[in-house]
């Protein structure tokens, strides 16, 4: 199977971010812990939203469903067995009900043995 392009990723699935919940956003090894990282993109400042909200809830449950239903060590197989983290990388620190509700998106993740966290990235300008 032919590697796609960026360009051509995009073009198909769409722009990565939150607000793509089809998409995850980047799949990376972290070496130094060997700990399988899958990262979710909010570029957006946190506001008043409630649709923000709900778009990072339902990119989550995908994330959550394609490392517990085996979606992850199905295509990466060379991750099988290794532990897994959820991280939610966003603009800037949460504030408001946003810190509630990391707060609660790391406590589901952890539920189900996937290990979570959060980094303040802000996008580049």
């Amino acid at each position: 199977m032919d590697k796609l392009t960026r360009e051509q990723m995009v073009a198909e699935f769409g722009d990565t971010g939150v607000q793509n919940p089809a998409v995850i956003d980047l799949i990376t090894l972290d070496k130094a812990s060997d700990v399988v990282v899958l990262v979710m993109t909010e570029r957006r400042r946190w506001g008043a939203a409630t649709e923000q909200l709900k778009q990072i809830e339902e990119k989550l449950n995908r994330y959550m469903g394609y490392v517990l239903d085996g979606f992850l060590a199905e295509q990466y197989p060379q991750y099988l067995g290794k532990s897994v983290q959820i991280r939610l990388d966003c603009a800037e620190e949460p504030h408001g009900e946003s810190v509630r509700f990391v707060a609660a998106m790391g406590d589901a993740v952890e539920s189900h043995g996937i290990h979570f966290s959060m980094a303040v990235r802000p996008p580049l300008s």
